[in-house]
């Protein structure tokens, strides 16, 4: 079984390909526009207060919308959900752009932000339940990485195209640079062949809107593992949110480097993000959660009292590099979770409510950062921000251990199936999370002499293992007569020609003595060879048995990641 985590392993996937660069171009795009608008805004208007107004405009919708934005991700194809985004803030900032150029009021370029971020808020839910089913269970991790790489690169590269086209233009040049960008996006985006089923959110008019509305939030709490890592998620965007504001202290009074060091520190955190890029993938395949959250979150709280010992900038840069690092760990950890653990047919509202914890975390932290500042000081706040924190984060610690040890059992129970299972070349290509996921919904059957397991012409429902005993297998041929292929006995298979091909048994199989049989469920076993095509040994040894019988049939695997 391939075991392929490294970084970039998720660009082998043709999709995710596409979906990547479209986020990349439309993420820096968006960065260069931002700084394009506030330098707008402030010459029409002569004060800065009126950036507060425009972070209004772009968060206020944000956290009105996000949850809702998963309810209505979940009613489209997801791919096609994320082409149309593109082209309506295509129209946005296009007619942003125009209204700059012709000095329209500052409240219609306000107004036109408040509806890109509107819009907006469906693409997160989109593109994180869609990546699921564009990369296979190993690459998730990959995946989320890369992401979160693109993020913290787009937010250096975008502000610098920004700068740069100010220099040679009007502010609007950048957000016509934007639109532009969210029509290549487009065009990607129109090119990825993943298809999502969708989703009756009302579940045939039984929820209501309210229901519908916090079935995401319920999702997460109900499974422990994924709510404490979710927690986590919302601990270390809230600290985010405190940087934002302490920086701006932590630069002028103590490092002395002025405002202007706030960008620096900024800068730090992306650096660490991107130098810790490689290692989340290891660290998400070792067996133990617990020292690999409790330890990213060490890595993000703790440097931060470094400030108070030292007042070099060279240092708090450093100090925040480590931070950048842990914080990235922390958050990748938490998306890929959800996405493994949760049901497909939720994801899209679960990430609704994710994006909602995490923009009101930004805001309630900020806010109580501003507070502290003025009542006790940035020293104080400074021990709040690094020690304070990560006091708060070890309050999980218990659940993260009880996740682990029952990670640890359920392994430990499944270990003899998926050792069977991963021993026969069908699956090789199968991630070992998928595997686990595969023998946990298998059960073992007991049959006895001359007992039929399968019967040729019903409907195919399940792949067998034989665990121990022996079957006997026998075709009717195309002219009608009775075929008999060798005997199964153990660690054999059989039930996947007619599962594989959607159609009916092509055999008659039964035990020649008592016979112990591993069951896997037919839905389970084509979902676990979603995104893969089973090994050209298996497909031959499949097609074998079944010319032996129906010299003119061809076998034909019509698998998840084919249909």
């Amino acid at each position: 079984m391939a075991r392929d985590r490294g970084l970039t392993a998720a660009l082998r996937h043709r999709d995710y390909r596409l979906m990547l660069g479209a986020f990349t171009l439309s993420d820096i795009g968006n960065w260069a526009s931002t700084v394009a608008v506030a330098v707008w805004i402030v010459d029409v208007t002569g004060s800065v207060s009126w950036l507060a107004v425009a972070t209004a405009c772009r968060f206020g919708p944000a956290l009105l919308f996000s949850a809702w934005a998963g309810v209505l991700v979940e009613r489209r194809d997801k791919a096609r959900v994320l082409r149309t985004v593109d082209l309506l803030l295509l129209a946005v900032t296009a007619a942003t752009a125009v209204a700059m150029t012709l000095e329209s009021s500052v409240w219609v370029v306000l107004a036109l932000a408040a509806a890109g971020s509107t819009l907006g808020t469906t693409f997160e839910p989109a593109a994180a339940s869609l990546t699921p089913q564009v990369v296979p269970e190993r690459h998730l991790a990959s995946a989320n990485a890369l992401r979160n790489t693109v993020d913290d690169l787009t937010v250096i590269a975008g502000p610098a195209l920004g700068a740069l086209l100010l220099l040679l233009g009007p502010p609007q040049n950048a957000v016509w640079a934007n639109a532009a960008s969210f029509a290549v996006s487009a065009v990607m985006l129109s090119l990825v062949r993943t298809r999502s089923s969708t989703v009756d959110t009302s579940a045939g008019g039984e929820l209501g809107a309210l229901a519908q509305l916090t079935t995401g939030l319920r999702t997460i709490l109900a499974e422990p593992a994924s709510a404490v890592l979710v927690g986590y998620s919302v601990l270390a965007t809230a600290i985010f949110g405190i940087d934002t504001i302490l920086f701006v202290a932590v630069s002028d009074d103590l490092l002395g480097t002025g405002p202007d060091g706030y960008g620096y520190l900024l800068v730090g955190l992306g650096v660490g993000g991107l130098l810790a890029a490689p290692l989340v993938t290891r660290a998400e395949a070792l067996p133990r959660l617990a020292p690999v959250i409790v330890g990213g979150m060490a890595a993000f709280c703790l440097p931060m009292l470094v400030v108070l010992v030292s007042g070099e900038p060279a240092v708090a840069f450093a100090a925040q590099v480590v931070r950048g690092a842990g914080t990235l760990v922390v958050d990748v950890l938490a998306v890929t979770a959800l996405q493994r653990a949760l049901p497909t047919d939720v994801l899209g509202r679960v990430f609704g409510a994710f994006d909602t914890l995490m923009i009101c975390a930004i805001l309630v932290a900020s806010g109580l950062t501003s507070w502290s500042l003025a009542a006790l000081g940035t020293e104080a706040t400074v021990w709040i921000s690094g020690a304070g924190t990560f006091a708060v984060s070890l309050l999980g610690l218990p659940r993260l251990l009880r996740a682990d040890r029952a990670a640890a059992a359920r392994r430990a129970e499944l270990a003899p199936y998926v050792a069977l299972l991963e021993a026969g070349d069908l699956f090789e290509h199968v991630g070992e999370g998928d595997l686990i996921e595969l023998a946990g919904t298998a059960t073992t059957e007991d049959v006895a002499a001359g007992q039929v397991v399968v019967r040729q012409g019903e409907e195919a429902d399940a792949f067998y293992v034989v665990l121990d005993g022996r079957l006997a297998v026998v075709n009717r041929d195309d002219e009608g007569r009775d075929v008999v292929v060798p005997d199964l006995h153990a660690g054999d298979h059989v039930g996947e020609i007619g599962l594989l091909q959607r159609s009916t048994r092509t055999a008659t199989v039964f035990a020649v003595e008592p016979t112990r049989l591993l069951r896997v469920p037919g839905e389970a076993f084509l979902d676990a060879l979603t995104s893969y095509r089973p090994s050209a040994a298996t497909l031959d040894g499949a097609a074998l048995r079944l010319r032996r019988t129906h010299p003119t049939a061809t076998l034909t695997p019509r698998t998840g990641a084919e249909q």
